[in-house]
């Protein structure tokens, strides 16, 4: 089951933003966030008459987090998709329905802004754009002494003034994959479980040399990614083995043996998706608690 209201038409959002100038994804009073100047958008596209849809998104990206593949969804009553209908009507009937709506959102937030709707869509019965994901992947970039230091990717590359050891650092990344409780790499959240299926965890140089990891999980808790690069990169200095973040995960004790990275060198690059028919008992799922049996 979803929550969507029966006489609602669900609309996938893909979206894109430089999170520097934003305080995270969700929204907060007094703040800039990814999902306030998009939900204000959408309120000032449709006419502001009280009854404005909200947005759920995929994942909650903290302050300075970028992404390029995040997705939320949002439900659109009678008057708003009407009102798509008509413009479409008025464009001759070329485009499709979430093709108007994303260009009509990204007309209203202006050709120099820091969030794009990359593309929108109507979706299936039974999409969740949260509980309906199977996995998240994010990228970590970092610029060593071997690449140097690019003031024109600032604020989305992290320095590191000494060489990394690229290959301790993906064999100690490698021996973290799988369904473990990752609380010893999360800031604890009251309620929240810290234990997830880390799918995928590598790191190499990419073509320009930079050092990139390459995360991806069913779902992350918070800080979890920038905390695994963190114990990652320590490996990479030589002051930490492969066996040391084996030890801090099982142990489940959150550590000061290794810094959490900033959050400007991580982007959530996709989010993934089962079949059409499989969506419901995805989210389902996802909505179960979760054990380590």
């Amino acid at each position: 089951m979803t929550d969507q209201h029966p006489l609602a038409t669900r609309f996938r959002l893909d979206i894109a933003y430089d999170g520097s100038d934003f305080s995270g994804w969700a929204r907060q009073p007094g703040l800039r966030t990814v999902q306030g100047v998009l939900e204000d958008a959408i309120a000032r596209l449709f006419g502001r008459r009280g009854d404005e849809p909200g947005l759920t998104v995929a994942g909650r990206t903290d302050a300075g987090v970028h992404a390029t593949g995040q997705v939320a969804h949002v439900d659109l009553h009678a008057r708003h998709v009407e009102a798509l209908t008509r413009q479409k009507r008025r464009d001759a009937g070329t485009q499709s329905s979430g093709e108007v709506f994303a260009r009509r959102i990204n007309g209203v937030l202006g050709r120099r802004s820091d969030v794009v709707v990359t593309n929108a869509s109507e979706v299936p019965d039974g999409f969740d754009a949260r509980f309906s994901a199977s996995w998240r992947r994010y990228s970590y970039r970092i610029a060593d002494a071997v690449t140097g230091r690019n003031p024109l990717e600032r604020n989305t590359v992290v320095w590191h003034p000494a060489t990394l050891d690229v290959e301790a650092m993906d064999a100690a990344a490698r021996e973290l994959v799988g369904l473990h409780d990752f609380g010893a790499y999360c800031k604890p959240r009251e309620g929240a479980t810290t234990i997830r299926t880390l799918q995928d965890f590598r790191w190499s140089r990419d073509d320009a040399g930079y050092v990139v990891a390459e995360v991806k999980a069913d779902a992350f808790c918070h800080s979890m990614v920038r905390s695994l690069t963190g114990a990652c990169v320590s490996v990479g200095e030589g002051r930490l083995t492969a066996a040391d973040l084996v030890r801090f995960r099982d142990a489940g004790a959150r550590t000061s043996a290794f810094a959490v990275m900033p959050a400007h060198g991580l982007i959530l690059v996709q989010v993934g998706y089962p079949e059409d028919d499989l969506l419901a008992a995805r989210a389902e799922l996802t909505r179960a608690k979760r054990t380590l049996n």
